[in-house]
C-alpha cells in the first residue's frame, strides 16, 4: 500500500505546482502596463465610466514610462557626474601631493637656512651677536637663540642691554608656550 501510497502523493503535490509554473509564465503579461486602449475596452465602449477609467490608464502609463525615461536619463546623467568627480578628485588628490612636496622640501630649505644661521651665530663672539640680534625683530632674535646652543646663548643675553634681554627672553618663553 505504501508503494502506491507515495507516488500518488507525489502526483498530488507535483500537478498542481507544474500548472502554477506553467502559469506564471504568463503572469508577468498581466503586470505589464499597455497603453493600448483597444484591448482595455474591447466590448466596454458603450459604458462611459470605462472609457474614461481607460483613458486615465493610458495616461498614467505614459506618465510613467516618461518618468521611467527620465529616471534612465537621470542615472546616465549622475554616471557621468560621479566619473568626472572621479577624475577630479584623483586631480585634487595627485596636486596635494604635488604641493605637499614643495611644502616639505621648502620647510626644509628653511631648517637648513636656519640651521646654518644658528652655527653662524654659534661662531660669533656674544658681543657682536648681540649688538646684531639687538636689530633684528624680537621674535627672529628669540627663535634664534632657542637654538644656538645654550653657553653661547647666555653668553649673547648677557651682552645684551637689560630691556632688550627681558623682551628677548620673554620672547623665548612666549614660543616655548605656543608650542604647547
Amino acid at each position: 500500500m505504501r508503494k502506491v501510497l507515495m507516488p500518488l502523493l507525489i502526483l498530488t503535490f507535483l500537478a498542481p505546482a507544474a500548472l502554477a509554473l506553467w502559469q506564471a509564465q504568463g503572469l508577468s503579461r498581466l503586470f505589464a502596463a499597455f497603453a493600448e486602449s483597444g484591448e482595455l475596452l474591447q466590448g466596454c465602449t458603450d459604458v462611459p465610466e470605462a472609457v474614461a477609467l481607460a483613458e486615465e490608464l493610458r495616461d498614467r502609463a505614459l506618465r510613467i514610462e516618461r518618468y521611467m525615461r527620465s529616471i534612465e536619463d537621470r542615472k546616465t546623467e549622475l554616471a557621468k557626474a560621479e566619473e568626472s568627480l572621479t577624475v577630479r578628485l584623483r586631480e585634487l588628490k595627485a596636486q596635494k601631493s604635488r604641493i605637499r612636496a614643495r611644502q616639505d622640501s621648502a620647510s626644509s630649505e628653511v631648517r637648513s637656512d636656519i640651521d646654518r644661521l644658528v652655527a653662524l651665530y654659534d661662531q660669533m663672539k656674544p658681543d657682536q651677536a648681540a649688538a646684531v640680534l639687538t636689530n633684528l625683530p624680537a621674535d627672529f632674535a628669540a627663535e634664534i637663540l632657542i637654538r644656538v646652543r645654550p653657553e653661547a646663548g647666555a653668553r649673547i643675553i648677557a651682552a645684551v642691554e637689560p630691556r632688550q634681554a627681558a623682551l628677548l627672553t620673554a620672547q623665548m618663553g612666549a614660543r616655548s608656550v605656543r608650542k604647547q
